[in-house]
């Protein structure tokens, strides 16, 4: 696959995939007209999060015919918000919108998108999800917790059910890339910058093919990660529980010396049990909380790239069986 993308470009669109085969020819089938429609030159950005299937195979297949499709592929599975951070450092165009591949943030919303930045001045546009009927209840409700704790913690900024469907200026773009982030939450990390914004409504669709890549488990980890990279709240917790159960124990020796002034008999193993087993609690809880913390610091002192780039289809075709290991080119994540 040649890759004809021009020097200087309008658009770029980024977009992490992991196992999308089946998704893949629908993809192309709605993202290719609307991008042609634009009449602007742009690129799509297919970054491969080391699939199992045949995801890099289907795209080169595509590519044949689409020569402003580039494929760039992970050495290993690394996240999708690294293999999204893979992307928007690759990508070379003024404005860069990064979308899933699953098709339920509508393509057509890109060109409303574009509009909305150039009209009204903005660096930044959110696609913010107006309806989510096609997602299950227990998903609704669990995103709207999300944003409810996330806007409390980080702050007003933060636009409600906005997810990883936006548009960039590359003013935003080059600040991202300085940034030294190791593991980005983008749907904080953007809001916190303060670049003038604008938001587009969409109406979420169901998804295409395929099977969804964010199981609970993985909502859970994007939960964690969003709390620990931008608040401190754990770590007041464990210091408002640690003053609770210091409060607890001072009325507890009160209400020991009370009784033993008094003359009542009270079996001793009993309190110091309770007195143990809460204070060890409360301990464990504290001291993992700071663990956690202290492993960021561990991880980003060691600086090991949080991806590898494999290749990159615009540096040239790699040799069949090679896909996974032309490419000498480590990039440490850095924003």
């Amino acid at each position: 696959m040649e890759s004809v993308v021009p020097r200087t470009i309008t658009l770029s669109v980024v977009i992490p995939m992991f196992n999308e085969t089946a998704v893949i020819p629908a993809l192309v089938a709605r993202l290719r007209p609307v991008l042609d429609a634009l009449g602007v030159d742009y690129e799509v950005v297919a970054v491969d999060d080391g699939s199992r299937d045949d995801t890099v195979s289907v795209l080169f297949d595509h590519g044949r015919d689409w020569p402003q499709l580039r494929v760039l592929r992970l050495r290993r599975n690394s996240g999708h918000q690294a293999a999204l951070t893979a992307g928007l450092h690759r990508a070379v165009g003024n404005w860069v919108v990064s979308l899933d591949a699953d098709l339920q943030d509508p393509p057509e919303t890109i060109a409303e998108m574009l509009r909305v930045a150039r009209e009204d001045g903005v660096d930044v546009v959110y696609g913010v999800r107006a309806d989510r009927s096609t997602d299950t209840v227990f998903k609704r409700n669990t995103a709207r917790g999300y944003y409810w704790v996330m806007r409390r913690l980080v702050g007003a900024d933060l636009p409600a059910q906005a997810g990883d469907f936006r548009l960039l200026s590359r003013d935003v773009i080059e600040v991202l890339r300085e940034l030294p982030e190791r593991a980005p939450v983008y749907r904080l990390l953007v809001p916190s910058l303060g670049f003038p914004s604008a938001e587009v409504r969409y109406d979420r669709e169901v998804r295409a093919a395929g099977e969804t890549k964010y199981p609970l488990r993985r909502m859970v980890a994007l939960a964690w990660e969003s709390t620990a990279n931008f608040s401190a709240a754990p770590l007041r917790l464990a210091t408002w529980m640690g003053m609770s159960s210091f409060l607890l124990c001072l009325a507890l020796i009160v209400f020991g010396m009370v009784v033993h002034v008094s003359g009542a008999t009270i079996p001793g193993w009993t309190s110091m049990f309770v007195a143990v087993l809460l204070l060890s609690g409360v301990q464990l809880v504290c001291l993992g909380l700071l663990g956690e913390y202290v492993g960021r610091i561990y991880a980003t002192v060691q600086n090991r790239p949080a991806f590898h780039i494999g290749f990159d289809s615009q540096d040239g075709v790699p040799e069949a069986g090679a896909r996974g290991r032309v490419g000498d080119d480590v990039v440490r994540l850095r924003g």
